[in-house]
Protein backbone atom coordinates (compact mmCIF):
# COMPACT_ATOMS: atom_id res chain seq x y z
CA UNK A 1 0.00 0.00 0.00
CA UNK A 2 3.13 2.81 0.66
CA UNK A 3 4.24 1.97 -2.31
CA UNK A 4 1.28 2.19 -4.20
CA UNK A 5 0.77 5.72 -2.54
CA UNK A 6 4.13 6.81 -3.52
CA UNK A 7 3.67 5.40 -7.18
CA UNK A 8 0.56 7.59 -7.66
CA UNK A 9 2.10 10.73 -6.01
CA UNK A 10 4.92 10.12 -8.65
CA UNK A 11 2.60 9.27 -11.72
CA UNK A 12 0.61 13.14 -10.43
CA UNK A 13 4.10 14.87 -10.42
CA UNK A 14 5.63 13.61 -13.33
CA UNK A 15 3.11 14.10 -15.97
CA UNK A 16 2.25 17.72 -14.99
CA UNK A 17 3.19 20.34 -17.54
CA UNK A 18 6.65 21.01 -17.65
CA UNK A 19 18.67 32.22 1.99
CA UNK A 20 18.25 28.86 1.50
CA UNK A 21 18.27 26.72 4.13
CA UNK A 22 14.58 27.82 5.41
CA UNK A 23 11.61 26.07 4.31
CA UNK A 24 7.58 27.61 4.81
CA UNK A 25 5.27 25.63 6.61
CA UNK A 26 3.05 23.03 5.16
CA UNK A 27 -0.76 21.73 5.94
CA UNK A 28 -0.79 18.55 7.77
CA UNK A 29 -1.79 15.82 4.94
CA UNK A 30 -5.15 14.19 5.33
CA UNK A 31 -5.11 10.89 6.58
CA UNK A 32 -8.42 9.71 5.61
CA UNK A 33 -9.38 11.77 2.08
CA UNK A 34 -7.10 12.25 -0.96
CA UNK A 35 -5.49 15.51 -1.52
CA UNK A 36 -5.15 17.39 -4.56
CA UNK A 37 -2.30 19.98 -5.14
CA UNK A 38 -3.29 22.38 -8.57
CA UNK A 39 -0.45 23.25 -10.65
CA UNK A 40 -1.19 26.92 -10.06
CA UNK A 41 -0.29 26.05 -6.76
CA UNK A 42 3.34 24.47 -7.46
CA UNK A 43 3.51 27.52 -9.73
CA UNK A 44 2.73 29.74 -6.96
CA UNK A 45 4.65 28.25 -4.67
CA UNK A 46 7.88 28.70 -6.46
CA UNK A 47 7.40 32.14 -7.08
CA UNK A 48 7.28 32.42 -3.33
CA UNK A 49 10.86 31.02 -3.16
CA UNK A 50 12.34 33.21 -5.97
CA UNK A 51 10.44 35.74 -3.97
CA UNK A 52 11.68 35.76 -0.24
CA UNK A 53 14.95 33.98 -1.22
CA UNK A 54 14.10 30.74 0.70
CA UNK A 55 15.01 27.44 -0.81
CA UNK A 56 11.98 25.44 0.13
CA UNK A 57 8.28 25.50 0.60
CA UNK A 58 6.88 22.36 2.08
CA UNK A 59 3.32 21.47 0.01
CA UNK A 60 2.24 18.93 2.70
CA UNK A 61 3.57 17.55 5.49
CA UNK A 62 2.54 14.18 6.45
CA UNK A 63 5.33 12.79 9.28
CA UNK A 64 7.12 10.13 7.57
CA UNK A 65 7.06 11.92 4.23
CA UNK A 66 6.65 15.18 3.03
CA UNK A 67 5.97 17.00 -0.62
CA UNK A 68 8.17 20.43 -1.24
CA UNK A 69 9.23 22.67 -3.75
CA UNK A 70 12.66 23.55 -4.05
CA UNK A 71 14.18 26.32 -5.62
CA UNK A 72 18.04 26.57 -5.94
CA UNK A 73 20.28 29.13 -7.31
CA UNK A 74 24.22 29.14 -7.00
CA UNK A 75 24.85 25.82 -5.46
CA UNK A 76 23.58 24.06 -1.94
CA UNK A 77 25.46 22.30 1.06
CA UNK A 78 26.73 18.52 0.03
CA UNK A 79 23.80 16.38 1.85
CA UNK A 80 23.57 13.26 2.99
CA UNK A 81 20.07 11.84 4.44
CA UNK A 82 20.43 8.29 7.02
CA UNK A 83 17.05 7.45 6.74
CA UNK A 84 15.48 9.79 4.09
CA UNK A 85 14.62 8.56 0.57
CA UNK A 86 14.18 11.55 -1.89
CA UNK A 87 12.32 11.82 -5.35
CA UNK A 88 12.59 14.84 -7.72
CA UNK A 89 10.95 16.02 -9.96
CA UNK A 90 12.55 18.84 -11.97
CA UNK A 91 10.24 21.77 -13.36
CA UNK A 92 12.42 24.21 -14.57
CA UNK A 93 15.98 24.97 -15.34
CA UNK A 94 19.39 23.35 -15.35
CA UNK A 95 21.61 22.41 -12.69
CA UNK A 96 24.73 20.12 -12.52
CA UNK A 97 23.84 17.38 -9.69
CA UNK A 98 26.56 15.36 -7.79
CA UNK A 99 25.63 12.21 -6.07
CA UNK A 100 27.91 9.42 -4.18
CA UNK A 101 31.44 9.58 -3.79
CA UNK A 102 32.12 10.99 -0.12
CA UNK A 103 31.05 14.43 1.91
CA UNK A 104 34.03 16.66 2.34
CA UNK A 105 34.07 18.58 5.98
CA UNK A 106 31.32 16.40 7.23
CA UNK A 107 29.28 17.71 10.19
CA UNK A 108 26.11 15.73 11.61
CA UNK A 109 23.07 17.01 10.89
CA UNK A 110 19.55 16.89 12.90
CA UNK A 111 19.14 13.09 12.15
CA UNK A 112 20.90 9.56 12.90
CA UNK A 113 23.02 9.16 9.58
CA UNK A 114 22.70 12.80 8.45
CA UNK A 115 25.29 15.05 7.45
CA UNK A 116 26.32 18.15 5.33
CA UNK A 117 29.55 19.43 3.81
CA UNK A 118 31.16 21.29 1.67
CA UNK A 119 31.65 19.37 -1.47
CA UNK A 120 31.43 15.95 -2.76
CA UNK A 121 34.59 13.71 -3.66
CA UNK A 122 33.90 11.34 -6.12
CA UNK A 123 30.72 11.81 -7.01
CA UNK A 124 28.83 11.20 -10.67
CA UNK A 125 28.45 14.31 -11.71
CA UNK A 126 25.54 14.92 -14.48
CA UNK A 127 23.01 18.23 -15.98
CA UNK A 128 19.65 17.52 -14.53
CA UNK A 129 16.67 19.49 -16.55
CA UNK A 130 12.89 20.14 -16.26
CA UNK A 131 11.29 16.61 -17.12
CA UNK A 132 13.96 15.02 -15.39
CA UNK A 133 12.96 12.47 -12.09
CA UNK A 134 16.17 11.86 -9.83
CA UNK A 135 16.34 8.77 -6.92
CA UNK A 136 18.08 9.28 -3.92
CA UNK A 137 18.23 6.22 -1.49
CA UNK A 138 19.41 6.82 2.04
CA UNK A 139 22.97 7.22 2.78
CA UNK A 140 23.98 8.84 -0.23
CA UNK A 141 25.71 12.40 -0.59
CA UNK A 142 23.86 14.82 -3.11
CA UNK A 143 23.85 18.03 -3.85
CA UNK A 144 23.22 21.25 -6.83
CA UNK A 145 27.23 21.61 -7.60
CA UNK A 146 25.97 24.66 -9.51
CA UNK A 147 23.01 26.36 -11.38
CA UNK A 148 21.78 29.59 -12.96
CA UNK A 149 18.11 28.27 -11.05
CA UNK A 150 16.13 25.55 -10.87
CA UNK A 151 12.81 24.33 -9.34
CA UNK A 152 12.12 20.85 -8.26
CA UNK A 153 9.45 18.88 -6.46
CA UNK A 154 10.61 17.07 -3.76
CA UNK A 155 8.88 14.11 -2.35
CA UNK A 156 10.80 12.40 0.99
CA UNK A 157 9.98 9.55 2.88
CA UNK A 158 11.72 8.41 5.83
CA UNK A 159 12.94 4.59 6.22
CA UNK A 160 11.22 2.58 8.94
CA UNK A 161 12.90 -0.10 10.30
CA UNK A 162 9.96 -2.64 9.59
CA UNK A 163 10.78 -1.67 5.68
Amino acid sequence: MKLSAFFIILLIFGYLPNAQAQTLDAPTAPTGEAKDIPFIEILEAASQLRDNGLATNRLLEGGIFSINVRHIQGAETALQHGNITEVWVVREGIAVLSTGGRILDPQAGSGPGDFRGSAIEGGVERTIKAGDLVYIPPGVPHGIKETESIVYLNIRFELRETD
